[in-house]
C-alpha cells in the first residue's frame, strides 16, 4: 500500500470521527433544548361533558356541567372532578331542583372519575395521529362508587395538546348511586309519567401537557430550604 493511500485513509477516518462527534454533540444539545413534560391538564374552556335525561318514555333532553377539572399524571393515573353545582339544563328552576333534590350539592359538591391508562400510548402518538384507548374507571357520585369501562378516541392535535372523546357513552345507573329518590321527586314536581334511571354521558376533552419543573429550580428550592 502506498504512502499516499495510507495517508488518504487516515484522513478519511479522522473526518468520519469528527463528523459523528458533531452529530453526537448536536443530539445532546437538541435534547437539552427540548422541555421536559409532566402531567396532562384539562382545559375546561375547550372541553364539554353532556348527559341525557329521558322523560315521558321518549323525550330526550341534553344537559351539561359547566365546571370541571382533570389531570393525567406521568404514570397514567386519570382524575377528573365535575362540580355538581354547575349543572346546566337551560331552565333555571330545573337547575335549582337538580342541585337541591337530585345531586344534593350542599352535601355532595362534586363527582369524581378515576381511571388508569397506559401512558406509553400517549407518549408514542405523533401529531395528527388518532388512536383508541380502553380503561377501567371508578365513578364516585353521591357517596357511592361504581366501576365503569371507558372506550376513548384520542387524537394528538399538537405536541402538547391531546383531544379525548368518548367512543361509547358512559351509562350511569342512577339507582346504583342512590339517586332514585331525587329522580322521583323531580318527576312528581314536573308532573311526568316517568324519568329514566339510565343516563348516557358523553364528552370531548382537551388536555394540555404542562412543562415539568426543572431540576435546577427544584435544586434551588431545596437549597433555600
Amino acid at each position: 500500500m502506498s504512502e499516499c493511500t495510507k495517508y488518504c485513509r487516515l484522513q478519511g477516518v479522522q473526518m468520519m470521527k469528527r463528523y459523528f462527534g458533531v452529530l453526537a454533540l448536536a443530539a445532546v444539545l437538541a435534547g437539552a433544548a427540548l422541555p421536559a413534560f409532566a402531567d396532562w391538564v384539562l382545559e375546561p374552556e375547550q372541553s364539554h361533558l353532556a348527559f341525557i335525561s329521558i322523560k315521558a318514555q321518549n323525550i330526550a333532553e341534553i344537559h351539561s356541567f359547566e365546571q370541571m377539572t382533570g389531570r393525567v399524571d406521568a404514570d397514567g393515573q386519570v382524575t377528573m372532578q365535575l362540580m355538581l353545582d354547575s349543572v346546566e339544563t337551560q331552565i333555571p328552576v330545573r337547575n335549582e331542583r337538580m342541585r337541591e333534590l337530585l345531586f344534593k350539592t350542599a352535601d355532595y359538591q362534586q363527582a369524581t372519575l378515576s381511571a388508569k391508562i397506559d401512558p406509553a400510548v400517549l407518549d408514542a402518538m405523533q401529531v395528527g395521529e388518532i388512536g383508541q384507548l380502553t380503561g377501567e374507571a371508578v365513578l364516585s357520585l353521591h357517596g357511592q362508587e361504581q366501576p365503569m369501562t371507558m372506550h376513548l378516541q384520542v387524537a394528538r392535535v399538537a405536541p402538547d395538546v391531546m383531544l379525548v372523546a368518548s367512543r361509547q357513552p358512559l351509562v350511569v345507573d342512577a339507582e346504583k348511586f342512590g339517586l332514585t329518590p331525587g329522580i322521583e321527586q323531580l318527576r312528581e314536581l314536573a308532573g311526568l309519567e316517568s324519568i329514566s334511571h339510565a343516563v348516557p354521558v358523553t364528552f370531548v376533552l382537551t388536555f394540555v401537557q404542562e412543562p415539568a419543573a426543572s431540576t435546577d429550580a427544584a435544586d434551588a428550592s431545596d437549597t433555600a430550604d
